[in-house]
């Protein structure tokens, strides 16, 4: 798949893995209530098998999100985030729906994510609880990340 890449003002949204910078990703990713403590071997594997749209300020990544999708049914939106210093600039809502009109993405008929703060971000792209939640069933191990 080649690499495409938006721009908007100082900013660069990218698809290119080789400009990712793995220790920002990580750093931010461990302290997240999503992925507390998750560690850098994971995170690199999660990279290596998703679309991932890394946010740059010149050659400084900010922020992430991160398809994980068959490309043809199904996609998650996962790890979705915009560094503290660079929020407030409507980044994250353009990250989002960059994401959402990726060509390779169209034609999808499930987007899902799971968020606990960001719900009206959400929104404004047509994501929305479940008519049936109780249709949805997950296996979720708590706390993969701890130590035993």
């Amino acid at each position: 798949m080649t690499a495409t890449q938006w721009r908007h003002g100082d900013y660069t949204i990218s698809t290119d893995k080789t400009k990712l910078d793995l220790r920002v990703i990580h750093g931010f990713l461990t302290k997240s209530y999503w992925a507390k403590g998750i560690p850098y071997e994971v995170v690199a594997k999660a990279i290596e098998h998703s679309l991932n749209f890394g946010l740059f300020k010149a050659k400084e990544q900010i922020g992430l999100a991160r398809a994980i999708t068959d490309y043809a049914t199904f996609m998650y939106l996962a790890d979705v985030f915009v560094l503290e210093p660079h929020r407030g600039q409507g980044l994250g809502v353009w990250l989002v729906d960059t994401t959402l009109k990726h060509p390779d993405l169209q034609g999808i008929r499930t987007w899902m994510l799971l968020t606990s703060d960001a719900h009206e971000l959400y929104r404004k792209f047509d994501f929305e609880v479940p008519d049936n939640p109780k249709k949805i069933m997950q296996r979720k191990v708590t706390y993969p990340y701890a130590e035993h």
